[in-house]
């Protein structure tokens, strides 16, 4: 693997931290369903999740237009680097 910077380079710790604390709620759900729990409680469970993994992602393209697209002095690749994240966005939103 080579040594490439990303935009999230330089919080990766702290995004790796969050992402293991989704793991875990992740599983929390699943045995608030093995535990047959009240649908309403396993929701509100699944939304938070949802709303963690969203603040995930826009922090992941707030660090791309920040680093990534910010680097390139190329208008040609940043219009394509601006159409790549606008279609990553999309299929998040969708």
């Amino acid at each position: 693997m080579t040594n490439v910077t990303r935009g999230y380079s330089a919080d990766k710790e702290e995004l790796l931290k969050r992402l293991r604390r989704l793991e875990g709620q992740t599983r929390g759900i699943q045995k608030m369903v093995e535990e047959d729990r009240w649908c309403p409680d396993i929701l509100q469970q699944i939304a938070a999740v949802r709303a963690a993994l969203d603040k995930v992602a826009l922090g992941l393209a707030s660090g791309h237009v920040q680093h990534c697209m910010a680097m390139s002095s190329d208008p040609k690749r940043r219009d394509e680097m601006t159409e790549e994240l606008m279609a990553a966005i999309g299929r998040l939103v969708a």
